[in-house]
């Protein structure tokens, strides 16, 4: 990797810091080559502080570090972007981001139907739709569901007809996202799991 610090004349490059589990964007520094050096070394993300006007390791005083997983460089070779596994909140404000959002995991349009889902459950008296009346019929009906549809989708597995094993499987994972919520958990919750068997 072939980092040009001079381009900018301060000997410094843009450093973009993202999660390796969540893909979220944590903060910004600036690391010159020494920073970068040490960063790979002691496997801490480590920046030159323009403030301090050194070298500063994040969390050298919170303790909230930031665990090195990666670094690539850009196209230009002028900014680097850093994966990370950061240990407590990155800002020095006390939030997860620089930008003051949750660091958790997002599924795109899972995460988007998970939301859906709860609306339904908490709006259920009010709503007339298929979630809050599985939601009315309690945990029996649903679970009931998410049998049904799993043999639906082994028996749809055995044949040829690629779209029907689709729609099966989408409704599985559907219906098990309504278990989940009935039983008080979201699937960031299966995640934790599966990264302390990881």
């Amino acid at each position: 990797m072939n980092i040009d610090f001079n381009k900018n004349n301060d000997g410094l490059v843009p450093a973009i810091i993202q999660d390796d589990v969540t893909n979220a964007v944590l903060m910004l520094g600036y690391m010159n080559k020494e920073a970068l050096e040490k960063t790979k070394s002691t496997k801490l993300v480590t920046f030159f502080s323009r403030t301090k006007n050194r070298l500063w390791t994040k969390g050298e005083e919170s303790g909230n570090v930031l665990n090195l997983v990666s670094v690539k460089s850009d196209c230009d070779h002028d900014s680097l972007l850093i994966r990370v596994n950061p240990e407590g909140p990155t800002c020095h404000k006390g939030s997860d981001t620089c930008w003051n959002e949750e660091n958790k995991s997002k599924h795109g349009f899972i995460s988007k139907l998970e939301s859906i889902i709860e609306n339904r459950r908490n709006n259920s008296l009010e709503d007339e739709s298929y979630v809050a009346s599985l939601f009315a019929k309690g945990i029996n009906k649903i679970a009931q569901k998410v049998g049904e549809e799993a043999v639906e989708l082994v028996i749809e597995s055995k044949d040829d007809n690629n779209d029907l094993f689709l729609n099966e499987s989408a409704d599985l994972l559907f219906h098990y996202l309504i278990l989940l919520q009935a039983k008080g958990y979201k699937l960031c919750d299966i995640e934790k799991v599966l990264k302390k068997r990881h």
